[in-house]
């Protein structure tokens, strides 16, 4: 290949070629051996065999994947802390929810600038895991309440600098869960500092939406269920109707937030959704555990019939649940009844292709048959469940006139075994380690590996010195503020070097 330009762009048509193709022809994705793609701008004018035009540049990839760019609608753009949360429990004595003494004294434990550096550094480990297409997620527990314009904005540089397309906006919400005194969990709201935050996040997305970017593009963000009141959810509804955009809403993922809404209301997180007239197409729910009608939930309920009537999109990320010690259930149940389904990833690391391995093997799991989900199941809800939850045919798909979201995924090394099928061998061998090249809206903005402008090692270095200083504070915000020792355990003793 010839020196690309700064722009990661080349002018004329050009040509990739590889061992698989993953292709979409009648409405499904179609594997073309030897098969090429060939994109001019940011659309792909052509996939399948034998192009008859010329080329300004031909790229064999050899023993490869090209494929579809996966779709994150729950994407990790943080210095993740979920993972403190592994072998530390309960959360709520390891910081994971505020105790009253912080609460009450709540302040930003990162500055703008290491705000906007996590958000550069999450961004381009999606590129490297082969994300094209992120809905981008932070936690709020190490904030004062919730995200801000300024961090965005500086969000949306990094997007376009780096290459990512994004759908975001800032997180908000009307209040908080807490510790009290007695070691109890409890919930503070503040509406109108919600309603003040819903409008700078309105503001936000009407200017980004104003700006037609390619790239970068709004959705509003009202953080967890239970921590939001219904004129809140109404409002944002409304908005996200007024504005056409996709808001993420995360509900049926916890039994504090079950027994939460239940206790106050009489009805599922479902339920209260739909008599609030919420629920719609634009909706993306993670993370659909604590459904009414399945295994996970002992009480009858319409839960699944909602889902599926209002069009709503249940977002699955698979790891982060199992991390936790829960499932949805069940993948092919919801499947089977016609329920929408995209994949996230929200934890580190942003590995897409082993979200989808660990899904595919806990799905069997829960129904107890290894014929009730099969690879393409996952690699489906990865590609086209996201695209069509965002309401956009062009991604997800390798097909004329989609958008040029491709990435390249080594199967040609040692590590991998044999292949079978290429799909069925990237949910069982492969890694998001593997993802070597990734074009995003016809720009080549990872090759071989690197990405222009990202420094590997140095952003790796800083990432970790960052999250260092934000461990150091956990006792601030830890019920009882035991000293950080006592708040993650080792795995086994440590022992420095004496002397």
């Amino acid at each position: 290949m010839t020196r690309l330009p700064v722009s990661g762009r080349i002018d004329g048509p050009v040509l990739l070629t590889a061992r698989w193709v993953v292709g979409h022809r009648d409405g499904r994705h179609v594997i073309y051996d030897d098969g090429v793609v060939v994109f001019e701008g940011d659309e792909i004018v052509f996939v399948g065999h034998d192009y008859p035009g010329a080329v300004a540049e031909r790229i064999d990839y050899g023993n490869a994947i090209l494929s579809p760019g996966f779709v994150d609608l729950d994407a990790l753009s943080d210095l993740d802390t979920t993972v403190l949360a592994f072998d530390n429990q309960p959360s709520w004595k390891k910081g994971r929810v505020w105790p009253k003494s912080y609460m009450d004294r709540a302040y930003e434990m990162y500055t703008q600038e290491e705000l906007a550096f996590q958000k550069r550094y999450a961004f381009a480990q999606l590129i490297r895991n082969g994300i094209t297409t992120a809905l981008p997620i932070a936690s709020l527990f190490y904030r004062e309440w919730g995200e801000t314009d300024a961090e965005f904005s500086a969000a949306a540089d990094a997007a376009h600098e780096l290459g990512l397309r994004v759908y975001f906006g800032p997180a908000y919400r009307s209040g908080n869960s807490y510790v009290d005194e007695n070691g109890k969990i409890a919930f503070f709201y503040d509406e109108e500092r919600g309603f003040r935050s819903l409008a700078e996040s309105l503001a936000f997305a009407e200017r980004i939406e104003g700006l037609a970017s390619p790239l970068v593009r709004a959705m509003l963000a009202p953080d967890r269920l239970e921590t939001n009141t219904p004129d809140l959810l109404r409002r944002t509804a409304d908005a996200g109707r007024d504005l056409d955009i996709p808001i993420r809403q995360h509900c049926c993922q916890s039994g504090l937030e079950f027994d939460r809404i239940t206790g106050a209301y009489g009805m599922t997180p479902l339920e209260w959704m739909d008599s609030l007239g919420v629920l719609n197409e634009r909706m993306l729910l993670p993370h659909g555990e604590y459904v009414a009608g399945t295994r996970n939930v002992d009480r009858p309920g319409r839960d699944l019939d909602i889902l599926k009537n209002a069009g709503a999109t249940l977002v699955h990320c698979p790891v982060v649940s199992a991390r936790h010690g829960g499932f949805m259930d069940s993948f092919s149940k919801f499947r089977d009844m016609g329920v929408r389904i995209g994949l996230g990833t929200d934890t580190w690391p942003p590995d897409f292709i082993q979200n989808m391995q660990i899904g595919i093997l806990l799905s069997r799991v829960t129904d107890g048959s290894i014929e009730s989900v099969r690879a393409e199941h996952y690699f489906d809800a990865g590609t086209l469940g996201g695209a069509d939850a965002l309401r956009r045919p062009d991604l997800g798909r390798l097909q004329a006139g989609a958008k040029a979201d491709i990435i390249v995924i080594d199967m040609g090394h040692d590590r991998i075994g044999h292949v079978i099928d290429p799909i069925q061998t990237l949910m069982m061998s492969s890694s998001g380690r593997d993802v070597t090249n990734v074009v995003i809206d016809g720009r080549f903005v990872m090759v071989d590996g690197r990405i222009p402008g990202f420094d590997a090692k140095a952003e790796q270095a800083r990432a970790q010195r960052q999250f260092d200083g934000l461990v150091a504070r956990y006792p601030e915000r830890t019920y009882g503020h035991p000293p950080v020792e006592e708040i993650f355990s080792s795995a086994y003793p440590r022992l420095g070097r004496k002397g």
